[in-house]
């Protein structure tokens, strides 16, 4: 193989060492991050048992969401919720 020629097993290992990188700059990639629809969450205005957008790790009071779009009520539940630790 010559200088020019790239093989298969170093495009792998570049990807890998780059798909490595973005996770480790969470930050930076959180900065173009588009929050899913309040539909395609399975957005509800109603708690789901004891679990509600407010005592989410996603929620951000008084009424916005890190991951999903719209106006979010703190009484409201979507599939995507995780409990504050």
């Amino acid at each position: 193989m010559s200088e020019n020629e790239v093989s298969r097993r170093s495009i792998l290992r570049s990807a890998a060492a780059a798909a490595g990188a973005s996770v480790l700059s969470a930050p930076a990639a959180a900065q173009g991050f588009t929050k899913s629809p309040q539909t395609s969450a399975g957005y509800q205005g109603q708690p789901n048992g004891g679990q509600r957008c407010g005592n989410c790790r996603q929620f951000q009071p008084p009424a916005a969401c890190k991951v999903v779009a719209g106006k979010i009520s703190a009484n409201g539940w979507c599939r995507i919720y995780a409990a504050k630790g």
